[in-house]
């Protein structure tokens, strides 16, 4: 296994990869509130060590005294913060700057983690935030990447983020499997990660404990996920018209957003094309829908006669699935799309489980039975979030396939579109 050490250069030196297409112009934009600037991003995840771990260094100085507050997210405990809304109006500190900062941060951990390592008792007190450092700049490597595609779209130019070099063999016409349904009991079932990861291996946040019991009835879920194709039948039957398949909030969404195809969907001469990492490409039948909402994701199950799943529904799904191969179309993949369900199946005949898109499902983010926040300022991540979310699982397609497990917990208001959000159907039996 990987020391932390080289665990640590190897995840920042994959956020810089990232930004590395991206001009100093692209990396200083922001193209809604709730979007970040990959500069910022650049600095935040720099800001984390900074803040958490490096301050408690005897002797250690911050880059910058500002830095403090420009870079701090939500952590009303640490201070002041920037308004999230005017990120993209710091045109200073410039992004040579900032990535002289993430220099100075690395060089610093480097050294404090080779401290540590010679002194059990301080390394096994630091890992734990040194390891939830690490998982929150994969989050934010995700978000660069979500948060640049929306920065493009609003570019009438539709910019692409990389050259598209090689496709997938996957046939643009090759039909996938045929959509099946897969009986699952009910019964008493435990779900959550067997205790937080926080302090130790494997790594997993607070939200995702403690492990608890649950109830399920008897259901079935969809043996993939829902295609552009399934998608744009629904658009043509008047899905974005017809209020009878909308919850009352998101039929006000679509009348407000002038709604009438998933995020990044754009129709030219009778057909759909939409914006991907590589520019604007014609929508694809067989690849998995993408950039929807809650609303759309139940519009479209209603539609379809189904519904979405419970977390606990998924989970112990996906907790019978075999242990990651390195065939998950996530991050590392080097794809940035969904791809077309293969004949093989995985997890009890259910295939697409992790990677692809995050799949929404119909339960709200609130805590789990006896859970409680973390100490410390720390606590800020996950808890004070728990109102007004729904629950999305599985990872996607950019997200790096270390960050993926069958407790992970995501969560985004359910008008979100900008994330890789997809569709997975269930039903009752």
């Amino acid at each position: 296994m990987a020391s932390l050490g080289d665990r640590f250069r190897a995840i920042r030196q994959a956020t810089d990869d990232l930004a590395r297409p991206l001009s100093a112009e692209d990396c200083g934009v922001q193209s809604m509130p709730d979007a970040s600037p990959t500069k910022w991003h650049l600095a935040h995840t720099s800001w984390f060590f900074e803040t958490f771990v490096l301050a408690r260094a005897p002797g250690f100085r911050p880059f910058h005294p500002a830095f403090r507050s420009l870079f701090n997210s939500y952590y009303n405990a640490v201070g002041e913060r920037h308004a999230r809304p005017a990120r993209g109006l710091l045109s200073r500190p410039s992004l040579d700057e900032v990535r002289a900062y993430r220099r100075h941060v690395d060089e610093a951990m480097l050294r404090h983690l080779e401290a540590g390592a010679a002194d059990r008792e301080a390394s096994a007190d630091g890992a734990a935030l040194v390891v939830l450092g690490l998982q929150h700049e994969q989050q934010h490597q995700e978000l660069i990447l979500t948060d640049i595609k929306h920065a493009f779209w609003m570019n009438p130019l539709r910019p692409a983020y990389a050259p598209v070099t090689a496709e997938r063999v996957i046939g643009d016409a090759a039909d996938p499997p045929p959509l099946a349904w897969r009986e699952r009991p009910g019964g008493a079932v435990e779900i959550g990660a067997p205790s937080s990861g926080l302090s130790g291996e494997p790594f997993s946040f607070d939200n995702e404990c403690p492990r608890h019991a649950q109830l399920l009835r008897r259901h079935a879920l969809a043996s993939r996920l829902v295609t552009c194709g399934e998608y744009s039948a629904f658009i043509a039957d008047g899905g974005y018209r017809r209020p009878d398949l909308w919850l009352s909030d998101g039929w006000d969404a679509v009348q407000a957003g002038g709604w009438c195809a998933p995020l990044y969907w754009e129709e030219r001469d009778g057909a759909w094309w939409s914006l991907t990492y590589g520019g604007m490409q014609p929508v694809r039948p067989a690849e998995p829908v993408s950039h929807v909402s809650y609303y759309e994701a139940d519009a479209y199950a209603r539609w379809a006669q189904a519904r979405l799943p419970t977390e606990a529904e998924w989970e112990v799904a996906a907790g019978s699935a075999p242990a990651d191969t390195g065939d998950r179309n996530c991050l590392e993949s080097g794809w940035l799309r969904p791809v077309p369900a293969g004949r093989a199946s995985a997890g009890d005949g259910i295939a697409q489980l992790f990677g692809d898109v995050w799949e929404w499902t119909q339960s709200p983010y609130t805590p789990y039975p006896g859970f409680r926040a973390a100490a410390g300022a720390v606590g800020e991540y996950n808890g004070k979030f728990m109102c007004n979310q729904l629950v999305l699982r599985g990872g996607s397609c950019l997200t790096p396939r270390s960050h993926v497990r069958a407790s992970y917990r995501n969560f985004f208001a359910p008008a979100a579109r900008w994330q890789m959000s997809g569709i997975r159907l269930a039903q009752d039996r």
